[in-house]
């Protein structure tokens, strides 16, 4: 990933740490820009393929409605309670739309990894369950900014 951080150097995480913490966690948050240009935060479960962050998302929820008319996106996933544990990653880019909408499990190769990082993670099953009412959206960055407050102890 050659997406570089100008800010936080020193708490800033090795590309190893980024894709462990993408990899594990589960909740992120999506903010889109709404018709009016208001922002809109929703959250959503992800996976992530060590490049891009997949979004499986209800197709008439306002998050999806607004990534078709503007695809611009940013998404925080985050973690900790007190002030030395905090971690978290933002990525921002253009959301692309992958599949049939809605997704019904039609064969479609590039779907095939995400949707099984997916099905385990989420619903710990080898196979995506399909409900007529979601479709896939990617998100390849062109901007990550990550922040590992637990480094400053260690400083």
């Amino acid at each position: 990933m050659a997406v570089t951080q100008r800010r936080g150097r020193r708490i800033m995480m090795t590309p190893a740490e980024l894709d462990e913490f993408l990899t594990t966690q589960r909740t992120c948050r999506v903010a889109t820009v709404s018709k009016d240009g208001a922002p809109h935060v929703s959250t959503l479960w992800f996976a992530w393929d060590g490049t891009s962050l997949w979004l499986y998302s209800v197709v008439r929820s306002k998050r999806f409605t607004d990534l078709r008319r503007d695809p611009r996106v940013a998404i925080v996933i985050d973690t900790g309670e007190d002030y030395g544990e905090l971690r978290g990653v933002e990525l921002s880019g253009t959301a692309e739309f992958v599949g049939e909408v809605p997704r019904t499990g039609e064969l479609h190769a590039e779907l095939d990894a995400p949707e099984t990082l997916f099905a385990r993670k989420n619903f710990q099953l080898d196979e995506m369950p399909y409900d007529g009412r979601h479709a896939w959206i990617r998100l390849t960055p062109d901007a990550i900014a990550s922040w590992d407050f637990r480094k400053l102890a260690s400083a």
